[in-house]
């Protein structure tokens, strides 16, 4: 079987270092509610970068996207809160009365990607406000800073590491990234996108003209 570049889930390392017994695994991470066990960590927390099983099939390649990125990492029970706070606003998530055909999850521990399919209803301003308006919620709930588009993510050994922009040359010339160093590109703008275009080495995005050129 062909070996797949995997990405260790964050819960793992919080679960093993403070937890005795294994909490019940949310269902934003594909679980059922039953306590982990043997198979949940070969299956759950190496988890896949392909994030094709985990976006929906149903959603048209255009439907907008919005990648919200946390100053850290959640905690599990915060997880467990904030996947409420997701399903509810999705299923009652409208535009001009109209149902949105949407999508909240988080991705990584730190991530919340929303996403909307404008094939059945558009998404106006109002709709699209009031899903900001769900992300300050959050903000303001878990105390992180969901909109500070200075901080890059990147994955640096197994795990999600947020850099200021401005260290970014720094962080080339001391060998902490590098060209083939995978970055999250939270600019992209469509489901294609996302799946295409979200998780790429630095070489292949806009930073890579900011980098010295020996990296």
């Amino acid at each position: 079987m062909k070996k797949k570049n995997r990405y260790r889930c964050w819960i793992l390392q919080s679960w093993w270092r403070n937890q005795c017994k294994p909490p019940p695994f949310p269902t934003c991470w594909g679980g059922t509610g039953e306590d982990l066990n043997e198979e949940h960590f070969v299956k759950y927390f190496m988890m896949d970068l392909d994030l094709n099983e985990h976006i929906p099939e149903d959603f048209d390649d255009n439907s907008k996207v919005w990648i919200y990125q946390s100053s850290r990492l959640f905690l599990m029970s915060e997880a467990f809160e904030m996947e409420d706070m997701l399903k509810n606003f999705v299923a009652t998530w409208k535009s001009h009365g109209d149902e949105v055909k949407g999508f909240a999850n988080l991705f990584f521990g730190q991530f919340i990607v929303v996403m909307a399919d404008e094939t059945q209803s558009g998404v106006s301003g109002c709709s699209t406000d009031s899903s900001v308006h769900l992300i300050k919620d959050i903000e303001k709930k878990f105390s992180v800073d969901m909109f500070n588009r200075q901080n890059l993510g990147f994955i640096v050994k197994d795990k999600v590491q947020l850099l200021p922009l401005s260290q970014l040359n720094y962080a080339a010339e001391n060998n902490f990234i590098n060209g083939d160093t995978l970055y999250f590109n939270n600019t992209v703008l469509t489901k294609k996108e996302l799946l295409e275009k979200w998780i790429v080495p630095v070489k292949d995005s806009w930073l890579a003209k900011r980098l010295p050129a020996k990296v």
